[in-house]
């Protein structure tokens, strides 16, 4: 059985703003939780119009509130941005509001720009080389065996939340084997090491007191609609997206257009190399051709859950995208 969970940014559309979409993110938050998807995971990023999960740990938080069953968590939490104490307290009080519906995913990162990460963190360069030892500190706060620390997070102790590697190279793969952790790659828009991290992570794993087996997520972008014209028109707003970051453009989330081939020729040759890297591991069109696809994908990279990302601009259009995926997924589990 593969589960699949859901990578959310909180995109803001043009013709939006924060609040607007904070309600759009609730409600699909709760159809993800009522079809059963596992994990509902929000991004930290900073700097970014386009982005309303900057906050991260607060929107984590009101939308355990506003649903049930799914885990809600970090895909991920930039560690090098915070405190590992900060981080374990936030993570700790969201378990206890929310016992075992809890998810930290961290992130090496900065999530932002490098103007914007120094911002955040002066000797961010610093903590980012510190991101192991930064990783094992969190792990001793949420662990019931520092009675005797001089610091402590009491609130996180024995909260038993997961700490997820999140990576997008054969480092953070690496990193996650030797402590025995899950790991999720970030197929979504850096694909190009994913087979080699995955590969890595399972042959240098050694189990450890959370997890006795590798535990693998992909995160990939799908876009599903009732014919494979329609979800490729709507994915035109995704390889928007990402030409808007190649040019460091700054804008909103764009409505789509009527021709994806249009799209990619009015673009440098430069930018189009960069949008096509980004999403090489992009699952666009009907329920058919989506199954088909990913039954292929599943088979070549032997995941254990499938995590998608979808920046739909119409939010209609989007929460029928998830009820499709669902069904994609619940026919390849047959």
């Amino acid at each position: 059985m593969i589960p699949v969970s859901l990578l959310e940014l909180a995109f803001i559309g043009e013709d939006s703003n924060a609040r607007s979409t904070f309600e759009k993110t609730k409600e699909l938050a709760r159809l993800v939780d009522t079809l059963g998807y596992k994990r509902l995971w929000l991004a930290e990023h900073h700097n970014m119009a386009h982005v309303a999960s900057t906050a991260t740990s607060v929107l984590i938080g009101h939308l355990a509130g506003h649903t049930q069953n799914i885990r809600v968590g970090s895909g991920g939490i930039m560690l090098p941005n915070h405190s590992p104490l900060i981080v374990a307290e936030q993570f700790g009080t969201l378990a206890q509001l929310y016992p075992d519906r809890i998810d930290l995913g961290l992130g090496r990162a900065p999530g932002s720009d490098i103007q914007t990460a120094l911002a955040i963190q002066k000797d961010f360069y610093e903590q980012s080389q510190r991101f192991p030892q930064n990783v094992e500190a969190l792990e001793m706060y949420f662990s019931h065996k520092n009675p005797y620390a001089k610091v402590r997070a009491f609130i996180a102790e024995d909260t038993h939340v997961p700490i997820w590697i999140l990576g997008s190279s054969t480092e953070s793969a690496a990193l996650a084997a030797s402590k025995g952790l899950p790991y999720a790659f970030a197929g979504h828009f850096a694909p190009r090491q994913m087979l080699d991290a995955f590969a890595l992570y399972h042959q240098n794993f050694k189990p450890s007191e959370v997890l006795k087996q590798p535990y693998t997520i992909a995160a990939v972008n799908a876009t599903a609609a009732d014919t494979d014209q329609n979800a490729e028109m709507l994915s035109t707003s995704l390889h928007l997206m990402f030409q808007s970051l190649a040019q460091n453009a700054g804008k909103f989330l764009q409505p789509p257009v009527k021709s994806l081939p249009e799209l990619l020729d009015s673009m440098s040759e430069q930018v189009r190399l960069q949008v096509k890297q980004m999403t090489a591991c992009s699952f666009v069109g009907s329920k058919e051709k989506i199954t088909s696809e990913l039954k292929d994908f599943i088979a070549q990279t032997g995941v254990d859950e499938l995590m998608i990302h979808s920046p739909i601009y119409d939010h209609q259009e989007k929460l029928k995208s998830m009820m499709i995926m669902k069904e994609v997924m619940d026919d390849l589990n047959r």
